[in-house]
């Protein structure tokens, strides 16, 4: 079945949002095209249709998973979103990319590594590019995992490509940040950043099988030692290392970490901290967008954008501060939307 012609507003809002509360896998994927584009139409077209399955949203766990390179994320998405299938869940899997500044491409091909999980039933497995921008990831990411929730999946797991700001960005719109990491790889806390170890609620040393096991127990125990000089981000809280095997969907540890995820949503939603975060992150998502509209319309305007190689030189040179600056632009903008 086609969505209806774009001037048949009504129908076409329609088609989407029933096709989505059906859990129509064909309907959620156009769905979340629509969301990803960057026509001006489908925009709006898409704000209203998130706007309408709102109130079918927020019953899903939003686990969020990150990783040093080769850490294994992908075996242990597949392996984890495997088992709660077979429990019975409906699991929804959001992978954020990195796009290609030069050719605007992303980097989607180790998504084909969950061949297993990509073809359940009641699985849904869709590789998101970023954009090139945190904006990208925040914003059409929560959208999709509205979406997603909206679609029937009661447990959504996004998953992030290296550790850095983005997963910071990641850690923001989910309940659970799980940082997966490997052992035998020296200083088992190289490249990690402590903002990273800081918003993790659990960080899972993988791979601990065969002769790794050794060195993934004393991995997880310098991890436990780190963990002792961050403050927790809540008090209800404490961030938990422990260790996994993701070639074993029956391994104590993995079943550990889903224990670990479901105690922390049974503590957070007993306390009403479970609410007040996501009304938090709501918040906190408008303003991004806010802001990221901000420099949008910014660019909109050639008279400002004439000037901003010269105001970016000033600045560079010294010669304007960039309060200064930035005050101008903004006095620019706010000119031209008055006008």
């Amino acid at each position: 079945m086609k969505p209806p012609h774009a001037k048949n507003g009504l129908k076409e809002l329609s088609y989407y949002t029933r096709g989505v509360r059906q859990g129509d896998k064909r309907i959620l994927a156009k769905t979340i095209t629509l969301i990803e584009s960057a026509r001006h139409e489908h925009q709006q077209l898409a704000r209203a249709v998130v706007s309408a399955l709102l109130p079918d949203t927020g019953n899903a766990v939003r686990l969020g998973i990150s990783g040093v390179p080769g850490a294994g994320k992908s075996t242990f998405i597949e392996t984890l979103g495997t088992r709660l299938v077979n429990q019975g869940h409906r699991v929804a899997v959001l992978a954020v990319d990195p796009s290609s500044r030069r050719s605007g491409g992303s980097v989607l091909a180790d998504k084909t590594r969950m061949e297993k999980l990509s073809t359940a039933e009641n699985a849904f497995i869709r590789p998101s590019p970023s954009g090139g921008t945190l904006g990208g990831v925040a914003g059409k990411t929560r959208e999709t995992m509205l979406v997603c929730e909206a679609a029937g999946y009661d447990v959504m797991i996004v998953e992030t490509v290296g550790v850095g700001q983005s997963e910071i960005t990641v850690a923001s719109m989910v309940d659970f940040f799980l940082l997966l990491m490997i052992a035998g790889a020296g200083d088992e806390l190289q490249g990690i950043k402590k903002g990273v170890l800081e918003v993790a609620d659990a960080i899972a040393i993988n791979k601990a099988d065969g002769d790794n096991v050794g060195r993934a127990v004393e991995a997880r125990k310098q991890v436990e030692a780190a963990l002792h000089y961050l403050r927790p981000a809540s008090p209800a809280w404490t961030p938990r290392a422990l260790t996994c095997s993701s070639l074993d969907p029956e391994d104590d540890g993995m079943k550990a970490i889903w224990s670990a995820v479901l105690e922390h949503r049974e503590i957070f939603s007993h306390s009403g901290e479970l609410y007040r975060k996501r009304r938090q992150q709501a918040v906190d998502w408008m303003w991004s967008l806010v802001e990221e509209g901000l420099k949008v319309q910014l660019y909109q305007y050639p008279e400002i954008t004439s000037r901003l190689g010269e105001i970016t030189r000033h600045v560079a040179a010294g010669e304007m501060a960039p309060t200064a600056a930035a005050e101008e632009l903004l006095f620019s903008l706010d000119n031209k939307e008055t006008v």
